[in-house]
């Protein structure tokens, strides 16, 4: 069974609400004279004369929303480029890459964009774009963003320079939950039941969204953190951009199943009048994901694979490793189906780009830039370097590397290098040093024991900090940090050096890391109040299995040894019926069937069980208020409640571990 749901991790973060801890916040740092310099050496090395990037991203321009601030319930913003504002300087602070400043002024760009005849883009209002194409009697809305909100108000905006006309269709491109999110933002459930409207996907859409998040969603939320930097102020010497876009939106998410499915690897659909060939790209940056080109209009749809950015082959957050083969092969398809005669190149994030020897070009270097990767990856595979040794080796040649579009602004070479080598071999190096070494905290010790001291270490870690060497820096007071987690004059010598690597990087991921790490080690870990990781509107579309699935990854194997317990669920609104085996630790489950040796029968709605996993209610709570209907040995409930873990968001990760596990 696969689990849910795609965009937890994202969509996690759309909900937190943060205060930092009772502790002093440290100001950001002024860039180190080392890092001044690095900078205003990229302005030399990239050619930053050509703004044909800039006259694409205004191109079009019909309006937008004053300060671009959308507010929720209880008058609440979930979306405010206001902050951004200091992207409007021309000149590029020392604090921040040249290359990456370029990109996010590119990104704060932001409005409804007449694309072509009947087309039209949102862009700048989340992470993503929205698409509208306007069909003979009404809308197909395409990739409706994150969260409600954002999507109404981008609909609203459409609606103040178009006419208003019903959405008859909308489509997911791909299963990640900037493209689905906010659905209910321009379609109801109602629209879908009564056949007003349909919601188009690719094949595999529920379960690729079901299988990448939810059983690590815990984790995923935290380290999108370090990601996408939501949690950091916007500033010069703080977050800039997240490389596809802002960042994330907040707000309410939303989901309603796909009524069609596009299941050949091209297939042609009239919508509302409108002529689509869909072309298939499972396991390309989504699992499930698909280009769409529009013959009439001339415009390729693709998605999320060629964007104006290197993509991440394994983001931060994690998620199985997407197959760069693959990606490049779609991408070559796209270019043989419909290259001859496409004229604009869309994408659901960024800005277009026109003319057809643009877009042949563009799709080529894209194709080859992922084929490079992965080929030459393998090659220095077999030539037995390790993951370390090819990220630092690798470099794209001029002819990919002097793109724009090919710049490592959310993926880059160095870590997509790294995930390369991890699908095909997986975390080991094959050194044996590294098959099963100390933990974080252990090996600190020992490292600082062996170099004399944490006060030794500090002393020349300085020297080498003056000297610019701040991944140095950076890699031996983490050990400090973790062999001494309360040494404040270590944190702060850590989180200087991870400051000017995240002033230096041309990654917006990669500065979000550095900086966010740099900000939690000088003020601790933000807290946030605790919240179930799942919308309650999205755990509607999920099954029972998933249902199951969440609760055995909950169960607390130590505590669970040498427990046995059978149990019956029968489900009242899906009329399925389940058995449940807790033995060795693990929860199991059977479909169809009922067991004799069960020591108890629940006979429950689902949404009674999503409740209680979303911490609405307590099993007992929910037995003794008739919405479980237990027979049997009603002690066996509350057994099984005892076993479950509760998840805390917001777990340590540049220091040790508090709590024991």
């Amino acid at each position: 069974m696969r689990n849910p749901i795609a965009f937890v991790a994202l969509a996690s973060l759309c909900v937190l609400r943060w205060s930092a801890p009772a502790l002093a916040q440290v100001q950001p740092k002024e860039a180190e004279p080392a890092v001044k310099r690095a900078n205003a050496a990229v302005l030399g090395q990239l050619p930053f004369d050509n703004r044909q990037d800039f006259e694409d991203a205004r191109r079009g321009f019909l309006g937008t929303v004053p300060d671009l601030v959308v507010r929720g319930a209880g008058d609440r913003e979930v979306w405010n480029l206001r902050d951004y504002a200091f992207l409007q300087q021309d000149t590029t602070p020392a604090t921040v890459n040249p290359s990456l400043w370029r990109q996010a002024q590119l990104n704060y760009v932001n409005g409804l964009f007449k694309v072509t005849d009947g087309l039209y883009q949102i862009r700048g209002f989340d992470l993503a774009n929205m698409t509208i194409v306007e069909g003979r009697r009404g809308l197909i809305v395409i990739d409706p963003l994150t969260t409600v909100e954002v999507a109404q108000a981008a609909l609203s905006l459409y609606f103040q320079h178009r006419p208003q006309r019903a959405v008859v269709a909308v489509v997911y491109t791909h299963s990640h939950a900037d493209h689905f999110g906010g659905v209910k933002g321009v379609i109801s459930d109602q629209d879908v039941v009564s056949g007003k409207t349909e919601v188009i996907a690719p094949a595999g859409f529920l379960e690729s969204a079901e299988s990448e998040y939810i059983l690590a969603g815990t984790a995923m939320s935290r380290r999108a953190q370090y990601q996408f930097g939501p949690l950091l102020p916007k500033g010069e010497r703080s977050q800039v951009d997240a490389g596809l876009g802002k960042v994330t939106a907040r707000g309410t998410r939303s989901l309603i199943a796909p009524t069609v499915l596009i299941q050949k690897p091209l297939e042609k659909r009239t919508i509302d009048g409108v002529e689509i060939v869909f072309q298939l790209a499972p396991g390309s940056e989504a699992p499930a994901e698909m280009h769409l080109y529009f013959p009439k209009l001339k415009t390729l749809d693709i998605a999320e694979n060629a964007t104006h950015t290197l993509h991440n082959l394994l983001p931060f957050r994690g998620t199985v490793v997407r197959d760069a083969n693959a990606w490049s092969g779609y991408l070559n398809q796209a270019l043989d189906q419909f290259g001859r005669d496409a004229q604009i190149l869309i994408a659901q994030h960024h800005w277009p780009t026109w003319g057809n020897e643009r877009v042949t070009d563009l799709l080529r270097k894209q194709r080859d830039l992922y084929k490079y990767l992965h080929d030459q990856t393998l090659r220095l595979i077999n030539q037995g370097l390790t993951p370390t040794e090819i990220a630092e080796t690798l470099r794209l040649p001029p002819s990919l590397s002097n793109e724009w579009y090919a710049r490592d602004y959310y993926g880059t070479v160095s870590h997509n290098a790294r995930a390369i080598y991890q699908k095909y071999l997986g975390w080991y190096d094959a050194n044996p040093a590294n098959l099963n070494p100390l933990p974080p905290a252990a090996s600190g010790k020992k490292f600082v024991e062996y170099m004399g001291g944490a006060t030794a270490v500090m002393q020349r870690a300085r020297e080498d900090f003056n000297q610019g060497q701040y991944r140095w820096v950076a890699q031996v007071m983490s050990h400090v940090v973790f062999a001494e987690p309360g040494n404040r004059e270590a944190r702060e010598l850590a989180a200087d050096a991870y400051e000017q690597l995240g002033y230096l990087a041309e990654s917006a991921t990669w500065r979000n890391a550095y900086l966010f790490g740099a900000w939690e080690l000088r003020n601790g870990v933000p807290t946030v109040p605790p919240a179930p990781f799942v919308a309650p509107d999205v755990l509607k579309a999920l099954p029972v299995e998933a249902l199951f699935d969440y609760m055995g990854v909950r169960i607390n194997g130590t505590r669970a040894q040498g427990r046995r317990m059978v149990s019956n669920w029968i489900f009242t609104d899906s009329r399925q019926r389940f058995v449940l085996n807790l033995e060795n630790g693990a929860l199991t489950y059977a479909a169809n069937t009922q067991s004799r040796q069960a020591s108890v029968t629940l006979t429950l709605a689902r949404e009674t069980l999503a409740a209680v996993l979303l911490g609405e209610k307590t099993f007992g709570q929910a037995a003794q208020a008739g919405a479980i209907a237990v027979g049997g040995d009603a002690d066996g409930l509350k057994e099984l409640a005892d076993l479950m873990d509760d998840f805390q968001a917001m777990f340590e990760i540049v220091e040790p571990k508090r709590k024991a596990r």
